[in-house]
């Protein structure tokens, strides 16, 4: 089946996040929203078909989750990642933020110590502090227009209340995967100083072509046996509505003690549509998959090339996953302030400010390239006619 990307679907009145929330977050409505990461793309036709199917059963009621629910996801695994993973090592959880703060109330106390590296996916500090624990910032180092783990301040900053560390693989704004031996490396790292680490992985399935992601308990030995992944359909298919996600814990008393964590809580259930919905996602999603990210990487090069072409001071870091562009605004020698004043009231775009997402997201943009190539293009000419003067 030939898909259509180029579609464009009004989402006002739907509660989309992206739109409905306008007005709140930037003051106006009138904007091309290109921030909250989901994409404008038809969530697709067999998710929405197994979604009908069920609702014909005209009962929703208490529903069981079988074992058999995983394995589904344990044979994409084995195809997108080359891992055979055991399905007991898995659980379910509603949502990646769930399971993390989760984790963090499992296995750490408060007042302990968190790590994060920034910049990063914002509510990685909120989470933290919302739950009485502290951020310790392991800065990224920005080398060559790329993102690296400064190893060196990661050793630095562990002490004997640093009890773990959140892991955004691939990264969140800067669309880096993480090289096989610089997760050794981390593992080894956190292994030895007794550091837990939890990696999101929701963009684990979006490499893009040429490159490859490496789930994290696959790299080594204290990969395996001190982390928790988080994973998820969500991004993948567009269907981050229905919050479903997966934890994978391959070591058993870390996985017990997190299993009782979410039992507690009495969260271990999901909505029947998130199981129908992951379910036909991963059994059915390979060339739906496919050709959205041949289009999106289109998207990727047809900004990278505008802004070279028409905006040489701003640049596009090149994503390796993901439909995300971070934009590096530094060049044009503008505050953070102005910055989002021009770009709301002149440009009438919503990006995502740079310093959200903490120390090293001064001057920097985040823009969301999984829309039409038509809202695209009416986007980068605002920018232009914009900034051009600069």
């Amino acid at each position: 089946m030939k898909y259509n990307f180029d579609e464009i679907i009004d989402r006002k009145g739907t509660s989309a996040y992206k739109v409905d929330l306008l007005k709140a977050r930037y003051g106006t409505d009138d904007l091309l929203p290109l921030w909250v990461a989901d994409m404008d793309f038809k969530s697709p036709d067999f998710i929405l078909e197994a979604i009908r199917e069920r609702a014909n059963h005209e009962i929703l009621g208490y529903t069981v989750r079988n074992q058999d629910f995983f394995e589904p996801m344990v044979k994409w695994v084995e195809k997108k990642h080359d891992w055979i993973m055991n399905p007991n090592w898995m659980g379910f959880s509603p949502g990646i933020l769930p399971a993390i703060a989760l984790s963090i109330n499992a296995f750490t106390n408060p007042g302990d110590k968190i790590i994060i590296q920034p910049p990063i996916y914002p509510p990685f500090m909120s989470i933290v502090k919302n739950n009485h624990r502290e951020v310790v910032f392991n800065q990224l180092l920005l080398e060559d227009g790329r993102y690296k783990m400064d190893f060196d301040g990661l050793e630095s900053l562990i002490d004997e209340k640093t009890k773990m560390i959140l892991l955004c693989s691939p990264h969140n704004p800067g669309g880096r995967i993480w090289s096989k031996d610089e997760l050794i490396k981390l593992a080894e790292i956190c292994a030895r100083k007794n550091v837990l680490v939890i990696s999101d992985e929701i963009h684990a399935d979006l490499a893009l072509k040429g490159n490859k992601h490496y789930l994290f308990p696959t790299v080594s030995e204290h990969a395996f046996n001190n982390s928790i992944t988080l994973i998820a359909p969500s991004k993948t298919f567009n269907i981050a509505g229905l919050v479903t996600a997966s934890y994978i814990i391959p070591n058993e008393s870390i996985r017990l003690k997190f299993q009782r964590q979410i039992e507690s809580a009495e969260i271990a259930s999901g909505n029947i549509f998130a199981y129908t919905a992951a379910r036909a996602a991963y059994q059915k999603g390979e060339d739906w998959l496919s050709q959205m990210m041949e289009y999106v990487q289109g998207n990727i090069d047809f900004v990278t090339e505008f802004i070279k072409e028409n905006l040489p001071k701003i640049k596009p870091m090149i994503p390796e996953a993901s439909f995300l562009i971070w934009l590096d605004f530094r060049q044009l020698d503008i505050s953070d302030y102005e910055l989002r004043k021009i770009l709301i009231n002149e440009s009438k775009l919503a990006f995502n400010d740079g310093p959200s997402f903490g120390p090293g997201g001064e001057g920097f943009q985040r823009i969301n390239v999984g829309c039409s190539r038509e809202l695209l293009r009416e986007a980068m000419d605002r920018l232009k006619t914009t900034f051009e003067k600069y």
